[in-house]
């Protein structure tokens, strides 16, 4: 695996020496060939390493617009470092080359002072478009929609919309769809362009259009624009505001990156830490101790509890010295059970497919798998124990995994809904909690198991 990593380092390095190579003797053929390869190869960070000097020279050689793909495919905030080292005419040039949508990402992130006059130096148009996406929140569906659609009167006959799409084909090529506007902009309908392209020429647009289009407001939260577009199938989402004018679309691309990062945020939270504002390389010591550290101590400190559950079952582990031995792989067991249940619910949840009204049905899910893990695990545990201390001593620690599985399966299923009840993210909690509250009632089940069948006195 790692010769794999340094052989595919070393091409890329070879890449990029090539390509300051062709920049230094002004081949521009050659120069966009090898910015191509980069973008192939996903070597474009390498960018970064150019010097000012180089990469204003690059600019000259191979052009705004090949810039532009290579930028539009990096971290919003790589392409950020890139344009300030640029001149702000550079910057502007090559931000009217990319999809508004990713011009805003990227403007986002550049110096304050840098930000403003680039804009001054982009096209009043192009500027203007920008401007209005940055007014929304980035994390709603205006902050990731882009104004570029093609719009057509309700007047219009096939034919006529046919020719006005031929003055836009750019727009028409990529969105798939047009958009059947009023006057006001209030969006009446949407038409395929293979429907409309296939239809005969003198039939009118109104009869066409389909009339009642799934959409989703400006306001609302980009993952339930993403949700929406990914579970209608959709190749286009338009954007409305509270007056139904259509303000823009979220298309595919937009969503990936959008359910990329609500995935990874949700990952970060299941292991109990607050989820990065920033690239991982980028984060420094002092922010990832502060995104960990407020739940570490949380759970730290219940685990006293656990401490003083085993302290208080003290004299009953003293009489029966192979009940020490057992406890950690049945606590583990617990936890890992309890893991697992919660991880799969707040997953089902997330991606809609549970819902806080299906809780009996959630819960007797679990139960019934419960079951059978339990039931396979007890049996093992049973005869584990029965060949260490009898066949009374494997019926303890066998019963206890049963019952300690279904109490995880069944506490793993409800804390999930009950966080999201109270408008508590159930990621950020439940998994280091379960595994916490399982140590803690697991001993209290295991003694109490004890005590009764192995007739013990825990006091």
């Amino acid at each position: 695996m790692s010769t794999s990593v340094e052989r595919d380092s070393g091409q890329i390095i070879t890449v990029l020496e090539s390509l300051r190579q062709a920049v230094a003797k002004g081949d521009s053929d050659m120069a966009r060939e090898l910015a191509a390869r980069l973008v192939e190869e996903d070597a474009l960070s390498l960018l970064l390493h150019l010097p000012e000097r180089e990469l204003s020279r690059l600019f000259d050689i191979v052009g705004d617009e090949a810039l532009a793909e290579v930028l539009s495919r990096l971290d919003e905030r790589d392409a950020a470092d890139i344009l300030e080292h640029m001149s702000a005419a550079q910057a502007a040039d090559i931000l009217e080359e990319i999809d508004p949508d990713d011009a805003t990402d990227i403007i986002a992130e550049v110096e304050p002072e840098f930000h403003e006059t680039i804009l001054v130096a982009m096209e009043p148009e192009d500027a203007a478009e920008l401007r209005e996406l940055m007014a929304y929140p980035p994390e709603s569906a205006g902050g990731i929609m882009t104004p570029a659609f093609v719009a057509i009167s309700p007047e219009m006959r096939a034919d006529q919309a046919v020719a006005a799409l031929r003055r836009v084909a750019e727009e028409a090529e990529t969105v798939n769809y047009v958009y059947v506007l009023d006057e006001q902009e209030h969006l009446l309908g949407v038409l395929s362009l293979h429907r409309l392209v296939l239809t005969r020429p003198d039939s009118p647009v109104r009869e066409l259009m389909f009339d009642d289009p799934i959409t989703v407001a400006v306001e609302a939260d980009q993952e339930v624009a993403a949700r929406l577009l990914t579970e209608r199938d959709l190749l286009a989402l338009p954007v409305v505001d509270s007056e139904g004018r259509l303000v823009g679309i979220i298309t595919a691309d937009d969503v990936h990156d959008v359910l990329e990062q609500e995935a990874t945020e949700d990952i970060e939270r299941l292991g109990g830490s607050a989820p990065l504002s920033e690239p991982y390389l980028r984060a420094s010591p002092i922010l990832l101790f502060r995104k960990r550290i407020v739940w570490l101590l949380a759970l730290f400190m219940a685990q006293f509890v656990t401490l003083a559950i085993y302290d208080h079952y003290e004299g009953l582990a003293a009489e029966e010295a192979l009940l020490s031995l057992f406890v950690p792989i049945l606590i583990g067991t617990g936890g890992n059970v309890g893991s697992q249940t919660v991880t799969t619910v707040i997953r089902a949840m997330a991606v809609g497919e549970a819902r806080p009204r299906h809780f009996l049905r959630i819960v007797g899910k679990e139960a019934m798998t419960a079951l059978a893990l339990g039931a396979v695990m007890g049996t093992l545990m049973f005869v584990r124990g029965a060949v260490k201390g009898g066949s009374d001593f494997g019926l303890t620690v066998g019963l206890t995994v049963l019952v300690l599985v279904m109490w995880a399966a069944v506490v793993g299923a409800i804390l999930p809904i009950a966080l999201s009840k109270l408008r508590i993210d159930p990621a950020v909690v439940s998994a280091p909690f379960i595994s916490s509250f399982v140590d803690g009632t697991g001993l209290v089940i295991y003694f109490t198991l004890a005590g009764a069948l192995l007739h013990l006195n825990a006091t």
